[in-house]
């Protein structure tokens, strides 16, 4: 428990501080329109995946990341995800017997959301660690109650302000934007030739979860006589 280790430690908890808040918005955008018991399932099995896979990828995410167009297919899902999230559900399915459906299909997104998401934030946290595998592993168990306490907290606020679902969407849209930009197969160039992509691609991101999810909301909405 040297000083340095516990400087550390600090560097990683405030990562996962920062890190967490992607994760918490998908397990809490997911799980919002589950009942409350169900509620905390997902957000239990969500945020013990996003920890699981931080702690798996980290393993290979420095690897994997150099890959090219591998981050910008995962922009792609991404966006996907972001629009699936906002998109209202029917209500074909009332009868009880369809909850479990709606509860494993809320653990998938979330389950491939972190997938994503993780893949940056994983390099973030092994470069603090700088190579201590006790120290990364405490510093991810950390961030665990981040993650469940901080999803709970969104969907507390999204009944109340249901504004912050569309600020969430369009984050990962911002998010997805972000990780397009840093692909190792079109960032050089970009940076280059059309840095302004810096910030344009994040912003279309958003634009494109917003547009999409409103056009496919208006297509669902039974047309009154």
């Amino acid at each position: 428990m040297s000083l340095e280790f516990l400087i550390a430690l600090l560097q990683i908890i405030g990562l996962n501080i920062v890190l967490s808040g992607d994760n918490a918005v998908v397990i809490a955008l997911a799980a919002r329109a589950l009942p409350p018991r169900q509620r905390r399932t997902a957000v239990i099995w969500g945020s013990a995946a996003a920890i699981a896979l931080r702690v798996l990828l980290t393993i290979a995410a420095a690897k994997l990341l150099l890959l090219p167009y591998l981050k910008a297919i995962g922009a792609l899902l991404l966006l996907w995800i972001g629009v699936q999230l906002l998109v209202p559900e029917t209500d074909e399915a009332d009868d009880a017997s369809d909850l479990p459906v709606g509860m494993g299909a809320a653990i998938r997104t979330i389950l491939i959301a972190d997938l994503v998401m993780s893949l940056d934030n994983v390099l973030a946290v092994a470069a603090a660690a700088k190579g201590d595998l006790m120290l990364l592993t405490i510093g991810l168990m950390l961030s665990i109650p981040l993650i469940a306490f901080g999803s709970t907290l969104l969907m507390k606020l999204m009944e109340r302000w249901p504004l912050i679902v569309t600020v969430g969407g369009a984050l990962l849209g911002w998010v997805a934007g972000e990780m397009a930009f840093s692909d190792p197969g079109i960032h050089d160039w970009l940076q280059q030739h059309a840095a302004w992509t810096h910030l344009a691609l994040p912003m279309l991101g958003a634009v494109l979860v917003l547009a999409s999810s409103r056009f496919l909301s208006l297509r669902h909405t039974p047309v009154t006589p």
